[in-house]
């Protein structure tokens, strides 16, 4: 009953970050704040499913004693653990490319890297 409720939350909030993402998506200015918006939105959306899916398995693990739920649920702490760190490794290196191949910020965005030589 309880770990019912928690994955009803976690849903939630995983469903509301992947909301929230998508409304950053279309609402932001540029490619870097667009990006911004869209690597938040997968990583908490995905840290709160796999939150669920994980209290899920435990039950069910506690409930039949059966291996499969274990392995399942250590199978999405790993997918989770991949998930978090190439997705902030990725923005960075599509932020990065975006910069060098001349897309700049917006006019209202603070442009730190204008004057610096970032061709290394």
């Amino acid at each position: 009953m309880v770990a019912d409720v928690i994955v009803t939350i976690c849903l939630g909030l995983g469903l509301l970050a992947a909301g929230l993402g998508v409304v950053g998506i279309l609402r932001f200015p540029d490619v870097y704040t667009r990006l911004h918006a869209e690597t938040k939105m997968t990583t908490c959306g995905a840290i709160f499913i796999c939150i669920a899916v994980v209290v899920t398995e435990a039950g069910a693990y506690l409930a039949t004693g059966e291996m499969q739920y274990a392995v399942l649920g250590l199978h999405t702490v790993l997918a989770l653990a991949a998930l978090v760190f190439t997705n902030a490794i990725g923005a960075h290196a599509i932020g990065r490319a975006a910069y060098r191949s001349g897309v700049r910020p917006d006019p209202a965005v603070v442009d730190r890297l204008k004057g610096v030589d970032i061709d290394d």
